[in-house]
């Protein structure tokens, strides 16, 4: 599958959301596409994340993103970058859209001067470790992390929400 893959703008809210609120879903969430595109356009628009979109050469659909979020390594002293999303369209799985994706984010990385890239995903996404680890990651099994969640269900700045599990 011939792919580009380009930082998503505001232009493309409408495609990003829609794959946006389909990740959100495998993720057992329920279907909220006009949230998906508040909280998407919100991080275009602060500049907190960067998103990267794969759209497929010709008829240039949306199949794929990835999102970044910054964060800094103090005993490194440089910036790090959390993938914090990953998700390919089923009608795209198995073409290479992932290992393209996460490719462009090292890039973008290494195009930064960060240290890395670093993600998590549940333990039992086997499909997504066997991609990380083809790729080079090295799963930690040094830390444990720790989250302190609030209560968020009465919020009404839909632009953050609890960090979901990948």
């Amino acid at each position: 599958m011939s792919l580009t893959i380009s930082r998503a703008s505001l232009a493309d809210l409408e495609a990003l959301a829609t794959l946006f609120d389909a990740y959100r879903q495998f993720y057992r969430q329920d279907t909220d596409l006009d949230g998906a595109q508040h909280f998407l356009r919100a991080r275009i628009d602060r500049e907190e994340s960067v998103i990267l979109l794969a759209r497929t050469v010709g008829d240039g659909s949306a199949v794929g993103f990835t999102q970044l979020y910054p964060f800094f390594s103090s005993v490194r002293m440089r910036r790090l970058w959390v993938l914090n999303d990953l998700f390919v369209a089923a009608t795209a799985r198995r073409m290479g859209v992932a290992r393209a994706l996460m490719e462009a984010a090292h890039a973008f990385a290494e195009e930064t001067g960060a240290a890395g890239v670093q993600l998590a995903t549940e333990r039992t996404n086997h499909e997504a470790q066997a991609l990380y680890d083809d790729l080079g990651y090295v799963r930690d099994d040094d830390f444990w992390t720790y989250e302190f969640s609030l209560n968020t269900s009465a919020s009404t700045d839909r632009s953050t929400t609890n960090h979901e599990r990948r």
